[in-house]
């Protein structure tokens, strides 16, 4: 198994089964440009057979949420967290394409979102998981802009490695790096998520015969929460 620094321990593959149930809700969005569910077969043949419909994308991964820069920012910030090395990185995975529909249908990956909430706590949670992820993107463009002058895209690999390291690691906190450590965290989860249940990040996670486990992909384990009833089946869906 891999495992990037970043990105804490190495994902166990019984916890592999858990993040695959969340990630499901993303499987049968046909707009993803790189990023495929691992469930899936890798050349859809038996789409036909699950009754889904999938368009054949062309040009690039249009976001449903981010903006065109923050949609960048996740990217690399992704990449970075999961970059590549022996194996494909989270780039090439299409973890941001999934950040963003994840994130556009307020699903978190936590665990404490799926407690059953009533309908108005559910959404109240859903917006606050966006405005967190907006506003964890001004936070690392705003103390790039003070420590060197320049938003965080735009700045050395070494100073996005020593910003995320402060964030990420209790020996290289401070006091000015608090309010981002929370985000960094969201982010990771959403990261490694992504990632290892995308097909490029399973068969680097080196678990074969995965895919033979079920007939079709899992299904959301929670069909009831109110967070999931509105999720987008394609681009402009209502």
């Amino acid at each position: 198994m891999r495992g990037a620094s970043l990105a804490g321990q190495t994902v166990a593959r019984r916890e592999v089964i858990r993040l695959l149930g969340i990630a499901s809700v993303a499987a049968t969005f046909p707009g993803f440009r790189s990023w495929a569910f691992a469930g899936e077969p890798a050349d859809h043949a038996d789409h036909a057979a699950h009754g889904v419909a999938h368009a054949s994308p062309s040009g690039p991964y249009q976001p449903l949420f981010f903006s065109a820069d923050d949609y960048r920012l996740v990217e690399q910030l992704a990449e970075l967290i999961i970059p590549a090395d022996e194996t494909p990185g989270a780039k090439q995975a299409g973890v941001a394409e999934f950040i963003d529909f994840m994130v556009a249908n307020r699903v978190p990956i936590s665990g404490a979102g799926h407690s059953e909430p009533p309908r108005d706590s559910a959404l109240k949670m859903g917006s606050e998981l966006q405005a967190q992820w907006l506003e964890g993107l001004g936070w690392l463009d705003t103390r790039c802009r003070q420590d060197y002058g320049r938003v965080f895209v735009e700045c050395t690999a070494e100073q996005q490695l020593g910003l995320l390291s402060a964030l990420a690691y209790k020996d290289k906190y401070t006091a000015a790096t608090q309010e981002g450590r929370g985000f960094f965290r969201l982010l990771r989860d959403y990261t490694v998520t992504g990632y290892y249940t995308s097909r490029v990040g399973l068969e680097a996670l080196d678990f074969p015969g995965l895919r033979g486990s079920w007939e079709k992909p899992p299904g959301c384990p929670h069909p009831d929460d109110p967070m999931h009833l509105h999720l987008n089946a394609a681009p402009g869906a209502t």
